[in-house]
C-alpha cells in the first residue's frame, strides 16, 4: 500500500497547467499576479535564509554578496543590479522579457533584503543547516508558483535558454557553465561558498520538482 503523504510529495517531471497559467507573457489577471508575486517573495525569503545560514549561498547569491561587499551596498540592491545586468545580456540574444521577468528582478531583491534584515544570522553549524534546508524548500516552492504562472522566465533562466538556443550546446552544460562562472566570480569577490552551496546545487532540482507535483495535485480538477 502506497503512503499517501509520499504520494502527495511525488516529484512532477513537467510544468503543470494550473488555473492561473497565462496564455502569454503579458496575460495578466488579479489571481495570476497575486500567485506570481507570492511565489517570487517566497523565493527571495528562501534565498535570504541560505545567506543567513552562513554555511554557503546559492551561486547567484554568492555573486550578489561579493558585489555587495565590494561596493558596500545592501544585498537587495546588489541582487537587483546583478539581475538587471543579466537582463541587459538578453538584448544581443534577442530574448524578450515578460511581466514575470521584470517582477522577478524587483520582488526577489525586495524579499532578499527583507529576509536578511528580519532573519537572524546563524552562528552554529546545525542551525545553519536547518536554515539552508528550509531555504531550499522555499526556493523550490517559490519557483514552482512563479513558473506555473507562465509570465516569462527570470533573467537567469532566460539567459540560459537563450544561450542554449543560440549555441546549440546542451542546456545542462549551459547551466553548469553559467553557474560555475557566477560562483567563481562571487567567491573571488568574497561571497560565501560552503556546504550550503553544495546542498543547494544538489537539492534544488528535486525541491522544484516536488513543489510542482504538489501544485499540480492541489489544483487538479
Amino acid at each position: 500500500m502506497s503512503n499517501p503523504f509520499l504520494e502527495f510529495l511525488r516529484p512532477h517531471k513537467t510544468v503543470p497547467h494550473t488555473p492561473w497559467t497565462a496564455k502569454s507573457r503579458w496575460d495578466l489577471s488579479h489571481i495570476r499576479v497575486i500567485v506570481l508575486f507570492f511565489g517570487l517573495f517566497i523565493f527571495g525569503l528562501g534565498d535570504s535564509l541560505l545567506i543567513q545560514s552562513q554555511i554557503g549561498n546559492a551561486p547567484w547569491s554568492v555573486l550578489a554578496q561579493g558585489v555587495a561587499n565590494r561596493l558596500e551596498i545592501s544585498m537587495g540592491w546588489s541582487t537587483f543590479a546583478v539581475s538587471a545586468l543579466v537582463l541587459i545580456l538578453w538584448i544581443p540574444l534577442k530574448e524578450k522579457p515578460g511581466f514575470g521577468t521584470l517582477s522577478n528582478i524587483v520582488i526577489i531583491a525586495i524579499a532578499i533584503q527583507a529576509g536578511v534584515t528580519v532573519f537572524p544570522t546563524q552562528s552554529t553549524y546545525p542551525a545553519g543547516v536547518v536554515y539552508c534546508l528550509l531555504g531550499i524548500a522555499m526556493v523550490g516552492l517559490g519557483s514552482a508558483l512563479y513558473i506555473t504562472c507562465g509570465l516569462g522566465p527570470g533573467p537567469r533562466d532566460g539567459l540560459m535558454t537563450a544561450l542554449h538556443h543560440k549555441s546549440g550546446v546542451r542546456i545542462g552544460r549551459v547551466r553548469m557553465g553559467i553557474e560555475g562562472t557566477v560562483l567563481t566570480a562571487g567567491w573571488l569577490l568574497g561571497g560565501t561558498v560552503g556546504l550550503g552551496t553544495l546542498l543547494f546545487a544538489t537539492l534544488i532540482g528535486q525541491s522544484i520538482a516536488i513543489s510542482l507535483g504538489v501544485v499540480s495535485r492541489l489544483t487538479a480538477k
